[in-house]
């Protein structure tokens, strides 16, 4: 029988409130398991991701990522929290290279703070034009600050700004509106925000799960598109910008987006490691 340690964390936790951010579970040795044990594991524990950390001969380790229906090549916060892990296993410091299947992604920490440079992105624009997708997300077609675009740096998500606070907090979304509007992307989803007063930004990210539609509470994947979709609209760099995420979720989580004048993206958030343990296969 194999015991098989794993973590539990919560990355992109907002100071000081341990039971922020997004939880991930992260398996320290996966090189007995193949791709069915991992998919299985992931929905046993049902989180929103679950990864497994594996030998790499081009990075410092690599990472296999999964949701509880399917691998994804690349995700924010399952590349901090399995950093976080990495470190505390081999003992190689505060800059770790992880090989994910989106490429090598390099990650570096300030104490529980954790930074990676995304992948450069691609965009396109979407089939669906701003009323279909008002009418997907249940705003108003006024409520549409600007061009939506898919837009890919690891993971492909639908980027869809809106013109106020309150805009993003009224989004009300039908999974049939949104998967007609959608239909040219990878699945059912779109990551909406909106800039607030105080200069920081408003976001939201949904995504579907069979016949459900869900709501993450933090989305690294999407933050580092959203500097995707920045860098499309001629953003005046650098740019830094805390995004409050999760607090319609019932879990509110912060990360940080910040843009180098090379037009280099970094996501970055707290991670914490809640506890240990063991699964016996």
């Amino acid at each position: 029988m194999a015991r098989l340690a794993y973590r539990i964390l919560n990355v992109f936790a907002r100071p000081g409130e341990r039971l922020s951010g997004n939880p991930l579970c992260v398996f320290e040795d996966g090189a007995a398991l193949d791709a069915e044990q991992m998919q299985a594991l992931a929905l046993q524990f049902n989180l929103s991701e679950t990864t497994f950390i594996l030998p790499s001969e081009r990075a410092d380790a690599r990472v296999r990522i999964f949701t509880p229906a399917y691998e994804m090549p690349f995700a924010g916060h399952p590349t901090l929290g399995s950093a976080h892990v990495v470190r505390a296993l081999t003992g190689r410091g505060d800059r770790v290279t992880l090989e994910l299947a989106a490429g090598v992604i390099p990650v570096a920490a300030g104490g529980d703070f954790w930074e990676l440079r995304a992948n450069a992105a691609t965009t396109r624009a979407p089939r669906a034009g701003a009323a279909e997708l008002a009418a997907a997300l249940g705003v108003q077609a006024g409520d549409i600050a600007g061009p939506a675009l898919w837009v890919d740096s690891g993971s492909e998500q639908l980027v869809v700004p809106l013109a106020s606070e309150d805009a993003v907090c009224r989004v009300q979304l039908s999974i049939e509106a949104l998967r007609r509007a959608t239909g040219d992307g990878p699945r059912a989803q779109a990551y909406v925000f909106a800039r607030r007063g105080d200069g920081g930004v408003l976001a939201r990210f949904f995504f579907s799960k069979g016949e459900s539609l869900l709501e993450d509470p933090a989305t690294g994947s999407a933050t580092a598109n959203l500097g995707g979709w920045l860098l499309a609209q001629g953003a005046e760099l650098p740019l830094t910008l805390a995004i409050a995420q999760g607090e319609m979720a019932g879990r509110p989580s912060l990360l940080r987006l910040r843009i180098d004048a090379a037009r280099n993206v970094f996501v970055a958030g707290e991670v914490i490691e809640l506890g240990r343990g063991v699964v016996e296969l």
